[in-house]
């Protein structure tokens, strides 16, 4: 099966593992709550290794609306950036196309960053209850149309939980081949 996908000079990478441990990212991409606490899951790993600095600057924001990407210092994580993106809930109204934007927009910051590597979870999939093959489907899309056209970033890398999201992620990248 597809792991590797070329668009132009760029990748997007499909791998598995656990988010924060990635060497080498400029920016890690956490499906973040309006609220931006650190929440259970993934937000316990990024508070915990992150260290008081990340919530500390999450608090000066306070808090952000659907679709919306809030950029923190990675703290003490390897990544020097972490895009908190507040994504839709599952049967939320019209939560593709606030996928889509959420995937946008984070895809966004990072070439206002100037990122040349970052790397997203299945956004949504889990906790929130967006379908895996929805999450597949939309953020890869989104991903691909993004870096035909952009200057950054130059690797977009989908670190999947296991074996079972690996396997959506790519059926859904070999369609676009």
């Amino acid at each position: 099966m597809l792991n590797e996908l070329r668009v132009n000079e760029k990748i997007i990478r499909l791998m598995v593992g656990f988010i924060t441990d990635i060497q080498n990212m400029d920016g890690i991409v956490y499906y973040a709550r309006p609220d931006l606490t650190l929440g259970a899951g993934f937000g316990t790993a990024i508070s915990t290794q992150g260290g008081p600095k990340v919530q500390e600057e999450l608090k000066k924001t306070g808090s952000a609306n659907i679709t919306d990407v809030v950029v923190t210092g990675g703290g003490n994580l390897q990544a020097k950036y972490i895009l908190h993106a507040v994504g839709p809930r599952f049967q939320e109204e019209d939560s593709e196309e606030k996928l889509e934007a959420t995937t946008l927009n984070v895809l966004r910051k990072a070439e206002e960053h100037k990122l040349q590597k970052i790397v997203f979870p299945a956004m949504g999939a889990g906790f929130y209850g967006i379908p895996l093959e929805v999450s597949a489907r939309v953020t890869l899309g989104v991903a691909r149309e993004f870096l035909e056209k952009a200057v950054e970033p130059k690797e977009v890398v989908f670190c999947l939980r296991d074996s079972r999201e690996l396997k959506v992620f790519q059926e859904n990248l070999q369609k676009m081949k």
